[in-house]
Order: C-alpha cells, then sequence, then structure tokens
C-alpha cells in the first residue's frame, strides 16, 4: 500500500498539472504537439514513456477492484505507448494528428486526465 500511495501522490498532481496547463495554454501546447509529431524526437518521449510506464510496472503491477488499479492501468498505458512510438512511430503520427484535429477528443482527453489526477491526488494526500 506504501507504493501505491507513493505513486498517487506523485502522479495526482502531474496529472492535474498537465490538464491545467493544456486547458490554459492550449494553443501553444496544441502547436507543440504537432511539431513533436512531425519529429524525431517522438522516438525520445516513446523511450520516456516506455521507461516510466515499466517503472510503474515492475513496482505496482496491482490488479485490484479499488483505486490502486488506476495505477496500474497508467503504467501499463504508458508501457505501451512508449513501445508504440519507439517501435512503429510512422503508424502512430497518423493517429496522434487525427487526435489533433478534433477539439473534442483533445477535451475530452484532457477531462479525463484531470480527474484521474484528482483522483489520484484524493487517495495519496487526503486520505
Amino acid at each position: 500500500m506504501a507504493t501505491s500511495i507513493f505513486l498517487a501522490k506523485l502522479l495526482g498532481p502531474i496529472l492535474v498539472l498537465a490538464a491545467v496547463a493544456v486547458f490554459m495554454n492550449r494553443k501553444s501546447l496544441e502547436a507543440l504537439a504537432r511539431e513533436f509529431l512531425n519529429s524525431p524526437a517522438l522516438l525520445l518521449l516513446g523511450f520516456l514513456d516506455f521507461a516510466a510506464g515499466l517503472a510503474i510496472v515492475l513496482t505496482h503491477n496491482v490488479w485490484v477492484a479499488d483505486w490502486r488499479v488506476i495505477i496500474t492501468l497508467l503504467g501499463w498505458f504508458l508501457l505501451i505507448r512508449g513501445v508504440a512510438r519507439t517501435l512503429i512511430p510512422d503508424q502512430v503520427k497518423p493517429y496522434g494528428m487525427k487526435l489533433m484535429r478534433n477539439p473534442n477528443a483533445v477535451t475530452g482527453v484532457l477531462a479525463v486526465t484531470l480527474v484521474l489526477g484528482l483522483v489520484l491526488s484524493y487517495f495519496g494526500y487526503a486520505r
């Protein structure tokens, strides 16, 4: 449980900050995202996603019917996204560009990110 609390305290504020920052600076961050999608830097983000996801999965592969599974799912999501960004970046780019062209999809992703961050922050700090 200590690992779950630590990861909730770490990931919760990161997710909240990321969602709020994109909401507040949406135009400039969308331009940055488009540049990354067309850049070899996408591979670097893939390695970072893979490393973060692997670290979470190795330390917290907890499949239970409570809030802790959110951390496990985030770890697996990052791990898989990292593999995809690294091994098949040409297939990832069109998906990313399609997502960026749909403002409702971006808003949905940001809303989910914010809610996950708030939930993890609650369980990490308030409980």
